[in-house]
């Protein structure tokens, strides 16, 4: 007779074994369903690490090849080993999913390996055997969204799966879309040598991010070299006589053009993982756009049933779904599991990085929120001159009466560390003047945070 448990988990990414874990810290009997041969999801496997990975090989190359020669270091003879490079991509890779396996281990979590539907509330089927719980919760995911006329195959048109593995560094890179995937990945292979057009059917990089932080990342990339046609959809792209055709349109209509490339990046989105789960038949509710529906404490309409992560409402981010992990386990403990969605940073892993915290000036305006914004530049941060890296800035939102900080915004180097300081005084309800009167180490790029709240209150001192 299979084992009965306290919670099931199905799907090991960021948010079900960050679940599983926790769970089974707070003394449940925890399994996790997860069909893939690693633990990790599409994040640790094919995702943020990964890419993360090849960003950081590809900003050495780009140093080494560009920037070092500033700070009076001379090198001849720079060549690529690409095949090596990935090759570190994957040791990087096994070493983090072989981390959570220990985890696991060490936290007593069974992973059930297979594919599993929910047959029955209370009842798991993974690849034929039946496993009764108390309590499922659904951390399945998402998948890339397919653009119609375009048909992927992961070898010339890809999506990030394919993005990730190529073997040469291809002359022509389009990319569709201009999100976080497509840019990150377009700055992998542009640093390594390509031509890249990013192809955006808004007029816009980066939506949903604050528009002036938007603006001035895509001048800096600009600057090195990305080609942009914003406004604009792809219609097909199909083998031609220089490669791949891909056919682009004004997307208000108008005349198409051509676009030969090498290789086509598919990154116009993500959709949630929710198919052959059995949910339909679980009775479990479904949002328009084929989300889990939960209510204010990971929930479904159906008891003993939750879910979290990609497949509910909500910025797909692996943090996000970790933070709802802790708080469902600790909900089915008896405490009070919470995730203060206000106070969840966004980060574009480039060169320089964008981050954000809290609400945009565009958000605050729709809204009607009187507000003060302090901005304070990277080329009046001693450090950042040190480092040679000046582009961006940091900018910051907070109540015109209040003063409590309402959102922040960052471009520039080591965006992703600065912008947590932020998000600490978001969820402590700091003010502006709170980040001010902190004592931040100089010289440190720490101080342009400081600076910029300072100047909130038209009171910065270094600019």
């Amino acid at each position: 007779m299979p084992d009965s448990f306290d919670l099931i988990v199905i799907g090991a990414g960021p948010g079900g074994y960050v679940c599983a874990i926790r769970a089974a810290q707070l003394g449940m009997k925890v399994a996790c369903v997860e069909k893939r041969e690693t633990l990790g999801g599409t994040c640790l496997n094919i995702g943020c690490i990964p890419s993360k990975a090849l960003l950081q090989s590809s900003e050495n190359f780009e140093e080494l090849a560009h920037k070092f020669a500033d700070h009076g270091i001379q090198v001849e003879g720079i060549k690529l080993d690409l095949a090596r490079m990935q090759a570190r991509k994957g040791e990087v890779v096994s070493a983090n999913v072989k981390g959570v396996e220990f985890l696991f281990r060490k936290n007593k979590v069974t992973w059930l390996k297979g594919a599993g539907t929910i047959t029955a509330p209370g009842k798991v089927s993974v690849d034929g055997t039946e496993y009764e719980t108390k309590n499922i919760v659904i951390a399945t995911g998402s998948e890339s969204i397919p653009l119609r006329g375009v048909e992927v195959d992961e070898k010339r048109i890809v999506t990030s799966t394919g993005a990730l593995e190529l073997e040469s560094v291809p002359k022509h890179l389009v990319v569709i879309g201009g999100g976080v995937i497509g840019l990150e990945l377009g700055s992998v292979w542009r640093r390594l040598g390509a031509e890249v057009t990013v192809v955006e059917f808004l007029d816009r990089i980066l939506p949903g991010m604050d528009d002036e932080t938007a603006k001035a990342f895509q001048r800096v990339l600009q600057k090195q070299g990305f080609k942009f046609k914003l406004g604009s959809k792809v219609t097909g792209a199909a083998p031609g006589a220089d490669g791949l055709a891909v056919t682009v349109e004004p997307a208000k209509g108008g005349a198409a053009e051509t676009l030969n490339a090498d290789v086509v990046l598919v990154a116009i989105g993500r959709r949630p993982y929710t198919e052959g789960l059995g949910l339909e038949a679980a009775g479990v509710e479904l949002d328009e756009r084929r989300r889990v529906k939960t209510d204010g404490h990971f929930a479904t309409n159906v008891p003993g049933i939750y879910a979290i992560g990609d497949v509910i409402a909500g910025a797909m981010l692996a943090h996000k779904a970790e933070d709802e992990g802790v708080a469902v386990a600790e909900i089915l403990a008896g405490q009070h599991g919470h995730v203060n969605y206000g106070a969840i940073p966004g980060v574009v892993y480039t060169w320089p990085e964008v981050a954000a915290v809290g609400e945009t000036e565009e958000e605050l305006k729709a809204r009607g929120q009187a507000y003060r914004v302090g901005k304070f530049p990277f080329t009046a941060n001693g450090r950042a001159r040190a480092m040679g890296d000046t582009d961006g800035f940091v900018k910051i939102l907070a109540d015109k009466d209040t003063d409590r900080m309402l959102g922040a915004h960052i471009l520039g180097p080591d965006a992703g560390t600065l912008i947590a300081e932020l998000a600490l005084a978001m969820e402590f309800g700091a003010s502006a003047e709170d980040v001010a009167r902190t004592c931040h180490a100089h010289p440190s790029l720490n101080e342009a945070v400081k600076e910029a709240a300072l100047a909130v209150d038209a009171r910065a001192l270094h600019i």
